[in-house]
């Protein structure tokens, strides 16, 4: 099911088979319709031919003055004079004052006819009906009654013809029919599947190129494209170029904004330092925090604009085993779990937002653990979330009761102040996360501590 619903999401895939399938049912219908239309052309044909030969049988036939049937009927086909062939007639007398009985060369015995009373004749003296014949093929029968002289002498006339040939001979039609429409459906299909998928092309040339950008291998869509699709790769490589003169002013003000922080806390740091006192060194030490915050943030500035994509990809694996190692050493009194999944996870955003959001968190889970910590990522199977993964870092530390969990994510708030730290963390990274269309939730940890959960955009691996 699965690999369905993935291959329904393909436009080529869903066009190929609409068109494959209306290819299909319209050569079903054509092919009724020319069965229908060869089988009454058939078995009018049919009749036609042995009313004739009826016609043909009563001219051929006389009576003489004893009253006596008499006379050779020549009706120039084979099948009369051939035993057993399904063809036959025979000729029989009605009136009383009228005698003996005719029959072709080919009825070698008699064949039951059925009774007037189940099928009587028409206003014209004729009526028809089927039966089986002497070789159990079955027979279209058509009998006439006629008056052969001025004595009112009337005799009946039976022409049976093997309808069982025509149904062959219409079951053979249908069968090379079939054969040779399907061949043409086939051709049909391939053909029109080469043209949509050639069509299509442009379109996965711009997939392509797409690709090329998200991995940082181009800045724009180049390439020639189709009158139909070259106003969107315009409209594209447009609002690519806004986002990105976007996200450099952004960054441009970001590191003048720190630039301009830089003097201003220097001074108070100094100020600090200049007092000697308690408070002195209250205010130098908070100067310093907010030194190496702005720091921090400049450098992560600095490091943003050097990328040249609009669109990051950051391998979640590689990212986490690398923080993990840094954090064992940093802490090496306590155990820090890994848990990956098997199949590829990639982050749809930059490496040092998913940085900054793991570290917060391992930093604080190392912090209140009492000696183990676990980290996981669960790439979700959901289909409403099959575009998401689920990042849990939990600890066996003394957690946070639910009424305070809100309070946690606030900026500066420290639920703990005999702990040292800023109270930014677990605000840092909800504000990351929010930028990012996640969610941040935090629950008790079956470790015993606090469960944190991150749910993020998933790029395609």
């Amino acid at each position: 099911m699965p690999l369905f619903r993935q291959l329904f999401r393909s436009l080529t895939f869903r066009v190929v088979a609409f068109s494959s399938v209306w290819a299909v049912l319209a050569l079903i219908v054509i092919a009724t319709i020319i069965s229908a239309l060869f089988r009454q052309a058939s078995e009018r044909g049919f009749e036609s031919l042995l009313s004739a030969h009826l016609f043909n049988l009563i001219s051929a036939v006389n009576v003489t003055e004893e009253g006596f049937l008499t006379g050779v009927p020549n009706l120039s086909d084979l099948r009369f004079t051939q035993p057993q062939s399904g063809w036959y007639w025979t000729v029989e007398p009605v009136s009383n004052n009228l005698q003996g009985e005719l029959s072709s060369p080919s009825l070698t015995g008699p064949v039951v006819g059925v009774p007037t009373s189940v099928v009587p004749f028409d206003d014209r003296f004729q009526r028809r009906y089927r039966t089986v014949g002497l070789g159990g093929e079955e027979l279209e029968v058509i009998e006439s009654e006629f008056v052969l002289d001025e004595e009112s002498r009337v005799a009946r006339f039976r022409m049976m013809g093997n309808r069982t040939e025509l149904e062959v001979e219409i079951a053979d039609f249908e069968r090379q029919l079939y054969a040779y429409l399907a061949v043409f459906g086939l051709g049909m299909i391939g053909i029109n599947a080469a043209a949509i998928i050639l069509g299509l092309n442009p379109l996965g040339k711009v997939s392509r190129a797409l690709a090329k950008i998200r991995e940082g291998s181009a800045q724009r869509l180049d390439g020639r494209f189709p009158t139909e699709i070259a106003p969107l790769a315009s409209e594209t490589n447009a609002l690519i170029e806004s986002n990105r003169r976007i996200i450099e002013r952004s960054r441009t003000q970001v590191g003048n904004l720190a630039h301009s922080l830089k003097t201003p806390l220097a001074v108070i740091q100094n100020e600090g330092r200049s007092l000697g006192d308690a408070k002195g060194k209250l205010i130098g030490e908070q100067a310093s925090l907010m030194r190496d915050q702005v720091e921090h943030y400049l450098q992560r500035a600095r490091m943003a604009a050097q990328r040249e994509s609009v669109v990051f990809r950051t391998p979640v694996a590689e990212t986490l085993q690398r923080l993990v190692r840094v954090t064992r050493k940093l802490s090496p009194d306590k155990e820090l779990e890994l848990v990956l999944p098997e199949e590829e996870v990639i982050f749809s955003g930059e490496r040092e937002d998913l940085e900054e959001m793991v570290g917060n968190l391992l930093e604080n889970a190392m912090k209140w653990a009492a000696g183990k910590a676990r980290i996981s990522v669960v790439a979700a199977g959901d289909d409403t979330e099959e575009e998401k993964f689920r990042l849990t870092v939990e600890d066996d530390g003394p957690g946070i009761p639910e009424d305070k969990a809100r309070e946690a994510v606030k900026r500066g708030r420290r639920l703990d102040e005999s702990k040292p730290g800023t109270g930014l963390g677990l605000s840092i990274v909800a504000d990351l996360v929010s930028e990012y269309g996640g969610a941040l939730s935090l629950s008790r940890s079956k470790l015993g501590g606090l469960k944190v959960d991150l749910t993020l955009q998933r790029a395609d691996a």
